[in-house]
């Protein structure tokens, strides 16, 4: 039995050994294959600036007009619900319509 044992603590010994030598020549592979392919690698340029953004378009005055008449029918159904007074209504609208 002792040279049973002796032979398998062989193996096991010899396995491990071949294991650790494997794992370490392709870590090393690895890193030498990084390296020649972070130098084949050309380096990349910055990015270009992003392009400055174009000045709004004035409103049209059909856009105008029709903002102002949804402004109006929102203001009338605030009144109607009684959220608005009469008064409070016409301040709105004079502000709106100047």
């Amino acid at each position: 039995m002792p040279g049973l044992l002796r032979g398998v603590a062989r193996t096991a010994v010899v396995a491990g050994t071949a294991t650790a030598v494997s794992n370490r020549v392709s870590r090393r592979q690895q890193g030498r294959w990084a390296a020649q392919a972070e130098e084949q690698q050309p380096p990349q340029p910055p990015p270009p600036p992003p392009a400055p953004a174009a000045p709004a378009a004035p409103p049209s005055t059909a856009d105008e007009m029709t903002n102002k008449i949804d402004q109006l029918k929102q203001l009338g159904d605030l009144k109607s619900q009684g959220i608005l007074s009469d008064a409070e209504f016409e301040e709105q609208k004079r502000r709106l319509l100047a």
